[in-house]
């Protein structure tokens, strides 16, 4: 690295160490509120694309901009520090299954806008908000065979992974992220060609972001779907120097509290964030998940007053309710306390 001073979201590492910072809830399940139809996702852009588009929600921002505006604005006004760009699908290889990997750039680009004109609108001196660039793990594996009867089969490879972030993360930067956030990883090498990815374009812009990591603990094995343990999940990715590690999505808070208490044991010099699922699936409930805005932030409240939150949102089935609970419930304590190593650097080198 030729520096490590953040080009962007500069107070970052001060904020973390002042407060408990708070990222924004699902936005895939508050779409679905809206009840949208196929002509919602088509527009008049996409009107004759011959494959159907229900569901992919990242061309909203094309067709449906106020939809996806008002879900950032809501979680803003919640309390929400940070929020996500809706491109957790907007890569070449996830959109290649709509046929539309040729939008991909300006999907990540228009989303990006959208995001960062929310935050402009929230933001105050005391209370600045911020654009967290997401960088979901596609439909795809590098580690794991589609095919049981052939372990060695892959149908995608770290070349094409690291192409695919690289183009998302340059989008990113050119609509206005100010953090780059790699979530819900549930193979350890697609989360490693972003890493490699925005690293290079680091170096090739010489704009430098904070960088939140995010894995996804699948079941009560303890582990991601590519098999990895927390602790070995961590070890695979610290030489990133994200600013922040943590755990997302798969388990509601319950089921995700020894997994969160082993990474905070195994990243002492790391910032730890922590967005799970309002509980789990139940297709008889309103929301479509378990929790209450009470109860999730009654456990995230737990995590804090344990000393293992820096970043605390939600993810999916949580609400705008959902994080205004949060963050009112976890607004009392202090953020946890970690060994000062790269982070010091960090700061160091933006003051």
């Amino acid at each position: 690295m030729k520096s490590l001073a953040y080009t962007r979201a500069a107070e970052l590492p001060a904020l973390l160490r002042a407060r408990i910072l708070i990222l924004d809830g699902a936005m895939g399940t508050m779409i679905q509120r809206f009840k949208l139809g196929e002509a919602d996702y088509r527009g008049t852009r996409f009107a004759d694309h011959a494959k159907d588009l229900k569901g992919n929600n990242e061309l909203l921002q094309f067709t449906r901009p106020d939809v996806i505006t008002s879900i950032h604005e809501a979680y803003l006004a919640a309390g929400a520090d940070l929020i996500e760009t809706n491109t957790f699908g907007a890569t070449t290889v996830a959109q290649e299954d709509y046929g539309l990997e040729a939008e991909a750039y300006e999907m990540n680009v228009a989303a990006a806008k959208l995001a960062k004109a929310a935050c402009v609108k929230f933001s105050t001196p005391d209370k600045p908000r911020f654009v967290a660039g997401a960088f979901g793990p596609t439909p795809r594996t590098a580690s794991i065979s589609p095919d049981v009867n052939d372990p060695g089969a892959r149908n995608v490879d770290f070349e094409t992974l690291r192409a695919a972030y690289y183009e998302q993360g340059k989008a990113l930067l050119e609509g206005g992220a100010d953090v780059f956030l790699v979530e819900t990883i549930f193979d350890t090498l697609n989360a490693k060609a972003a890493i490699f990815a925005i690293d290079e374009l680091f170096e090739n812009t010489g704009e430098r972001l904070p960088v939140i990591i995010s894995g996804t603990v699948t079941d009560a094995s303890g582990r991601i779907l590519s098999g990895q343990t927390v602790t070995a999940f961590w070890h695979s990715v610290r030489h990133a120097k994200p600013i922040a590690v943590g755990l997302n999505c798969a388990l509601g808070a319950a089921l995700m509290r020894p997994y969160l208490e082993e990474l905070v044991k195994a990243a002492p010099d790391c910032f730890i964030s922590c967005y799970p699922n309002a509980g789990l699936p139940n297709p008889m409930s309103d929301t479509g998940f378990d929790e209450t805005p009470p109860v999730t932030a009654g456990l995230m409240e737990d995590f804090a007053k344990s000393g293992f939150l820096n970043i605390a949102g939600g993810c999916c089935g949580t609400t705008p309710e959902h994080i205004a609970a949060i963050a009112q419930r976890v607004g009392g304590y202090r953020p946890r306390a970690r060994q000062e190593r790269w982070i010091s650097a960090l700061a160091e080198a933006t003051a």
